[in-house]
């Protein structure tokens, strides 16, 4: 069975999203072994799609990456499991003592101090 044809490709920048409508009307979001583990990228940007022929897009990222092409297949596959594959990677971050956080980026926490007159405080 080949993978449907996208029909419409967004980017919104503002949430941040690449949103792809393919033609079985499903809505999707984004070599074997040479995968590499994306630590501090929480700040990264699509900036631009770009088709490839009627096969692919090629993605420029904020961050400079712009080499790879995104075929309709693995897009598809993206967005059809993107759930599972957002946690395994944060499962694989978190296995490799790694963040999402740009490094030196201070991550902010919110805590309430104990006993009389407590109240929340920033660290």
């Amino acid at each position: 069975m080949s993978t449907p044809q996208p029909t419409e490709i967004a980017l919104h920048q503002a949430s941040r999203l690449l949103e792809i409508a393919f033609s079985d009307g499903a809505v999707r979001g984004h070599g074997p072994g040479q995968e590499v583990l994306q630590a501090g990228k929480r700040e990264v940007e699509i900036t631009a799609v770009e088709p490839v022929g009627s096969y692919a897009v090629r993605l420029v990222f904020s961050d400079g990456h712009d080499t790879g092409l995104y075929s309709w297949d693995y897009l598809y596959h993206l967005g059809t499991n993107q759930d599972r594959l957002w946690q395994e990677y944060l499962d694989r971050l978190a296995r490799a003592g790694a963040s999402r956080e740009p490094s030196g980026a201070v991550s902010e926490r919110v805590v309430r101090q104990s006993g009389p007159g407590a109240s929340w405080k920033k660290l």
